[in-house]
């Protein structure tokens, strides 16, 4: 498909070749059919430089909404090398890549995102105006990518906390600074003021003193007590308990739609908590 450059081109060559009739002029009729060939040429070669080229796409992590999902494609080109090759989306900016024979090449494609659960955006426009500019080669490629999507956190006030389960209200210890509780090996990194000099004195080595302090019961979260005016606002707000929580390295569950999930902490489970968070209500 011409571009407007290949539109003008065409135009002026037109103009030209009237002119050429009129006055039969053979310079103009030389100029006219050289044009007119890189014309041709041109086309050819624009096909060329997006033929074969293959595209994968190798998926992509979760983001919170309103955040722009990173997409990984990488594009290979087993026959010759792409020059040039523009990919992107109607509402993302051009990112143009050169793709070598044999080595290929990865990147990361950004799209926002807007609303909590399963993202899929549309068809990926790969095109190409390799080398002249005068025509642009182009496709719609379908990917099938998915990205899930969190529901977008917020900072609110934690809710009260209650015993994960029957006869687990008692206070659990963890190391701290207020009771000793015995002696470890020394490990690097360890302060100065924790370290016992007197075993160290009598030969026995280096060691680091521990104490304890009393732990907070698991927190438990659900939809009756996340505050807001729609159920979007309540999953925000559940979202960013989480990871308030986790920053805290305090334990919590998370009781949605007849589901627990935890007591527990950390990563996995974090992130198994944001994903029921995402796909609540979500229609597979």
């Amino acid at each position: 498909m011409p571009t407007r450059a290949g539109m003008g081109l065409l135009l002026l060559l037109l103009i030209m070749l009237i002119g050429a009739i009129n006055y039969q002029n053979s310079l103009v009729y030389a100029v006219v059919f050289l044009l007119g060939s890189l014309f041709w040429v041109g086309l050819h070669h624009t096909y060329r430089n997006l033929a074969g080229l293959e595209l994968h796409a190798n998926g992509s992590l979760p983001v919170f909404a309103g955040e722009e999902a990173a997409l990984t494609l990488t594009l290979l080109a087993p026959r010759r090398e792409h020059q040039s090759v523009a990919l992107f989306w109607p509402s993302t900016p051009p990112r143009q890549v050169d793709v070598e024979q044999q080595l290929g090449t990865t990147l990361s494609l950004y799209h926002p995102t807007t609303h909590r659960g399963w993202f899929k955006p549309d068809r990926l426009r790969v095109e190409t105006r390799y080398p002249l500019g005068w025509f642009v080669a182009w496709s719609l490629v379908d990917l099938d990518w998915q990205v899930l999507v969190y529901p977008q956190p917020l900072s609110l006030p934690l809710p009260g906390t209650r015993a994960a389960e029957a006869g687990e209200g008692d206070q659990l210890l963890a190391e701290g600074v207020d009771d000793f509780q015995g002696l470890r090996a020394y490990q690097p990194g360890d302060s100065k003021k924790r370290l016992d000099w007197r075993a160290w004195s009598r030969g026995q080595g280096l060691h680091s003193k521990v104490f304890a302090e009393p732990q907070h019961d698991s927190l438990w979260l659900s939809l009756e007590q996340a505050p807001g005016a729609s159920l979007e606002q309540q999953l925000s707000c559940l979202a960013g308990w989480v990871l308030q929580l986790e920053s805290r390295h305090r334990p919590y569950a998370l009781e949605l739609a007849g589901q627990r999930i935890g007591p527990a902490l950390g990563e996995a489970h974090r992130d198994a908590c944001l994903r029921a968070l995402a796909l609540y209500g979500v229609t597979p």
